[in-house]
């Protein structure tokens, strides 16, 4: 019985711990676990590195879960253990042009398929082997090209070993948090996600400032969202470690409830023998009872929609920056031509037919917002056909702004507590508006600039050289680039940047700030249909105060961490 009603709760147990540890072991762990959260699933690890869980233990680990009501599945981690004078890739994972590991992962698929009717990959199922055979075999075509065939082509085999074993074998692929390098690893959603009977999500935030990957908060949320748009249907849930977060339990619990409140209608803990006695789970307990009364109330997630292509590489991480400024965001591989506005990261611009897409959109009467990564790389590609800015080749910096939104008053000046840089893009007077620019001394420079095209409009929005100066823009201001992004939205906030806005298709909606300490956020109605809000878990009603050019603002408090939710109260007519 699934203990939680919107969502499953499994643990990975990985293939050393299930090699070598006793059985007992694994009852503490299946006991520790009762205690303090609903665990309905386990993931069981056959091979990892140099350890395979022999059959006879295999079936006596699978009786004990079995017997406590959990759920199994098989699981396979794809690396193995090199010496360091054999080390060809980064990672100990396995070598698909070697037939010698393509039989042996084809052995351990096979075995794996025999004792279960469901397998998950971890996501080592990757390569980044430039040993001499490879090499060899790459020939003439790039790495890039080469890897996403070589882990298409060998997905198929293995595949069809599992349900040559096991037709009823339900196999599953786990794409990593690191979605803007997967082409340069081989991970190939495009055409995997045919190929595998389902996917799953790694939704890892892990710490923003001390780790190599600059993963932001957000991503945890956003993952969930894009690959529910990339194979809708057909994604199991999000997964989460300790990496980078053992001294913080806030962090590791922050993954968790973002990875729920994007849908994931499962949420795997890794790993199991590593979370056994550990203080993190008695907390993730709560916080799920929590969640999933909240969630009870929840409707679709939705946002802004975000054109991340299938092996896009561009401005890395930047839009889970620019979720981290209160912009609710959706991402998605696919154009969106049936929606009303569109944000383009320079990841966009890896589609050879932007541009082109780019001015039918915008002509039809819609608007788009690209940023500045994204207007250079197209200066090429015809993109000055629909704005005079170009770029200049210089740098300026300040922590001064001063907006002019298109025809909505007298210019207004604000002030923020550090500078941002940013570079210089130049436009005609005129032939382009601009709507909010960074100051220097005695000048000015473009920070979100409007053209029109067609019976639409495109936006550019200039982004800081250290895309966490974003967070340093204040809240005024930010408040402002919101604006201009939300007209089509019922709410949008004014709040300093470190914060979080979720919106779902049933009137409801939430907030998560990351600030250090308590502070307050301006909720703006933005549908006149909307008398105001009502608070999801006591019931509490607020009313908006009456503001500047017709705002109805909103104020609530928000502690340090914490997350509120709402839903809207509207007119009846």
């Amino acid at each position: 019985m699934q203990h939680y009603q919107n969502f499953k709760i499994a643990s990975y147990v990985r293939g050393e711990f299930l090699a070598q540890t006793d059985l007992s072991e694994i009852q503490k762990g299946i006991d520790f676990f009762k205690q303090y959260l609903g665990l309905d699933k386990v993931y069981l690890d056959t091979h990892r590195e140099i350890y395979d869980v022999p059959k006879d233990k295999l079936q006596k680990i699978k009786k004990m879960f079995q017997e406590a009501g959990i759920q199994i599945s098989g699981a396979i981690t794809s690396t193995v253990r090199l010496s360091d004078d054999h080390k060809t890739r980064i990672f100990d994972t396995f070598c698909f042009t070697d037939p010698a590991y393509r039989n042996k992962f084809l052995e351990v698929v096979r075995y794996t398929a025999s004792e279960f009717d469901e397998i998950i990959l971890d996501d080592f199922f990757f390569t980044s082997c430039r040993c001499e055979d490879c090499i060899k075999e790459k020939g003439q075509r790039t790495w890039v090209d080469f890897r996403l065939k070589q882990m298409a082509d060998f997905s198929e085999e293995m595949v069809r070993a599992a349900k040559e074993v096991n037709p009823k074998c339900n196999f599953i692929i786990k794409y990593p948090n690191w979605y803007e390098s997967y082409q340069e690893c081989g991970y190939n959603p495009r055409v995997q996600k045919d190929i595998f009977d389902g996917i799953y999500t790694g939704t890892e935030s892990r710490h923003p400032k001390y780790s190599q990957q600059h993963l932001q908060r957000y991503l945890s949320y956003s993952m969930i969202r894009l690959m529910e748009n990339t194979a809708p249907g057909k994604n199991g849930g999000g997964w989460i470690d300790q990496g980078d977060s053992e001294a913080n339990i806030n962090i590791w619990l922050e993954q968790a409830i973002l990875t729920l409140l994007a849908g994931a209608k499962e949420l795997t803990l890794f790993s199991f023998s590593e979370l056994t006695d550990s203080q993190v789970i008695p907390p993730l307990g709560h916080q799920l009872t929590r969640i999933d009364n909240l969630l009870t109330q929840l409707g679709t997630p939705y946002g802004l929609p975000v054109y991340e292509p299938y092996d896009a590489d561009g401005e890395d991480q930047l839009m889970n920056y620019l979720g981290m400024t209160g912009l609710p965001l959706e991402p998605m591989p696919c154009f969106p031509d049936s929606e009303p506005f569109v944000l383009l990261t320079a990841s966009a611009a890896c589609d050879r037919a932007i541009v082109e897409k780019l001015k039918t959109y915008v002509a039809a009467g819609n608007t788009a917002v690209v940023t500045s990564g994204f207007l250079k790389a197209c200066e090429a590609k015809g993109i000055r056909e629909m704005t005079s800015l170009s770029f200049t080749g210089r740098k300026a910096a300040g922590r001064e702004y001063w907006a002019d939104v298109f025809q909505a008053g007298p210019p207004a000046a604000y002030e923020g507590a550090e500078p941002i840089r940013a570079d210089v893009l130049q436009y005609k007077t005129n032939a382009t508006w601009c709507d909010l620019a960074f100051v220097s001394e005695y000048s000015n420079f473009p920070l979100l600039t409007r053209d029109f095209y067609g019976k639409g409009q495109l936006l550019v929005l200039t982004i800081p050289d250290d895309f966490s100066d974003l967070y340093r823009i204040p809240g005024t201001v930010n408040k402002l680039i919101h604006q201009v992004f939300s007209a089509k939205l019922p709410v949008y906030l004014d709040m300093q940047p470190r914060c979080n806005l979720f919106l779902y298709d049933n009137d409801t909606f939430g907030v998560l700030s990351y600030h250090n300490s308590p502070s307050e956020a301006g909720i703006i109605l933005n549908d006149p249909t909307v008398t105001g809000i009502c608070d999801l878990e006591n019931g509490q009603e607020y009313y908006p105060v009456p503001g500047a050019k017709g705002e109805r603002q909103i104020r609530i408090s928000m502690c340090n961490g914490t997350y509120r939710f709402f839903r809207l109260l509207r007119s009846k007519k």
